[in-house]
Order: C-alpha cells, then structure tokens, then sequence
C-alpha cells in the first residue's frame, strides 16, 4: 500500500507572528522535522503544503504544493495535498501538521499500520492529526472547506495515542516549552 504523507505548513501564524514551518528547535526547522520523520516512517511520497512565497527546506526530499488558496484555511491546505497525493496514486495519506514536535516515526508507523479505517492520534481528550485517511476518504477530505480542518472527520476513528500530542506551536511560550521538553534548545 502507497500511503502519503501530507505536511500542512501554510498556516499564516497569527498568534505567533511569524512563519512557524521556519522555527528551530534544535538544528532542524520544524518543517524539516516533520519532513524528515515522514520518510523515516516510511512514507512516500512526502508532500508539503505551504502558501506561496514561503521559504522551503533544502537538502530535504519532500514534494512542494504550493497552496494558493492558503488564506482560506486549513481545509484548503488538506485539499492541495491530497490532490497532490492522488496524483502519484496513493492509497492513502497521513495528515500532518508541521507544528507538533511530539510526533514520532514510530507513531507514523503505527498510523499507517491501520490499512482500511480512518485513524486518528489521541492527546488531551480529543482525536486529531496526524491522522491515517484510506482512498476512500479522499472524496470526504476534498470536500472539506474552511479552517476547520478534518475534525469531523476523525471524530469516530480509531484512535492511537500521542504522548504529548497537544503541544503544537502558536505562542512563543509553546515554543519555549517544546525546546525546554525536548532539551535541544534554550528557551528564547
């Protein structure tokens, strides 16, 4: 089974201020991060999703969508990427955002594992991304509109857990907080 993996990173980061695909936290950017544990798990084709004139990593293997309707919101960003991926004839994709540094090769293996059913990462009480989605939930992800994402997608999936799958980057404090958890940087 062909299951891609689609890395969101066109949000605007407004609560941030800046482009937060571009954040360090140690000698990767966290959109690095997420590419490079995409293929570690296995995944291909690795797709990133960004909004134009936004800066990309070099030297990472990983297909470039660029997102024109960013400024609608994270369903447009799902589109593009799945769009992207059944373009190569995926059977399936792993939704990722580029802002959670809990995510794990090993949790992206254990995503793809689940060949038929949608499959959602578990953290503070709720179901979301990353998130394994079959062929036959890309009518459903093409459909999405807004910033809502694919919620309600997942909301009766299977769900794996994900230590620490809350922590994603909106604030400086988040920021702080995931170098200090993941002891690879100072904080600012």
């Amino acid at each position: 089974m062909k299951v891609a993996a689609v890395v969101l990173a066109a949000g605007a980061s407004k609560r941030l201020g800046e482009p937060k695909q571009n954040l360090r936290i140690g000698a990767e950017t966290l959109l690095e991060r997420m590419l490079r544990i995409a293929h570690e798990a296995g995944l291909a084709p690795v797709f990133a999703v960004v909004a134009p004139a936004t800066s990309v990593p070099q030297g990472v293997d990983f297909r470039l969508v660029i997102n024109q309707e960013a400024s609608e919101g994270m369903a447009s960003s799902i589109r593009a990427g799945v769009a992207a991926a059944i373009a190569t004839d995926a059977n399936a994709v792993i939704i990722l955002a580029c802002d959670q540094p809990s995510v794990t090769v090993e949790h992206l293996r254990k995503l793809a594992e689940n060949r038929g059913e949608v499959a959602a990462s578990s953290y503070a009480g709720r179901k979301g991304v990353p998130a394994f989605f079959p062929a036959r939930a890309f009518k459903d992800l093409l459909g999405l509109r807004g910033d809502m994402g694919a919620r309600d997608l997942v909301r009766e999936a299977r769900a794996i857990s994900l230590k620490d799958g809350e922590i994603d980057i909106d604030t400086v404090e988040d920021l702080n907080r995931a170098r200090k958890l993941y002891a690879v940087d100072p904080p600012l």
